[in-house]
């Protein structure tokens, strides 16, 4: 008899790279960003709090009723660091994933998914993960030239 898998949510683990300094210096577009985000993925937002980081580096999370969507962002790296987690099976975190990079102007992105809260039905809960990588300059390269 095969074991039934059930998990508790989702973590994405992302290193955007490349990223647009205007974009991911200004405390309002990465809020907005990040909003949207949630609201692309289904989620419902509960609270918002950004702020800056100095020198001028964002800091903030969007609280949702699934769990969180975090992010610190370096405008002197062009990077960001962004961390979503949901929980349940109503929400897509692989859409705010898709939509974050992209609204933040990455050229290469590094996600690390980690299915969390997995049980086998014994109540001993463990977590599970791949990792990839998207060149996403060279997405938009291919996509420009068609």
């Amino acid at each position: 008899m095969a074991k039934v898998h059930s998990t508790i949510g989702h973590h994405y683990i992302v290193e955007a790279s490349g990223c647009d300094p205007n974009v991911i210096g200004s405390v309002e577009k990465v809020q907005q960003i990040l909003v949207k985000a949630a609201e692309i993925a289904g989620a419902q937002v509960w609270s918002i709090s950004f702020s800056r980081f100095p020198p001028n580096g964002v800091s903030g999370v969007v609280v949702i009723s699934e769990s969180h969507i975090s992010t610190h962002t370096w405008p002197e790296y062009g990077y960001v660091a962004l961390d979503i987690y949901t929980c349940g099976q109503n929400v897509d975190p692989e859409k705010a994933v898709v939509y974050a990079v992209e609204a933040f102007g990455a050229s290469t992105s590094h996600i690390t998914e980690i299915t969390r809260g997995i049980d086998e039905g014994d109540s001993i809960f463990y977590h599970s993960f791949v990792t990839w990588e998207e060149d996403l300059q060279r997405f938009k390269e291919v996509k420009g030239s068609r």
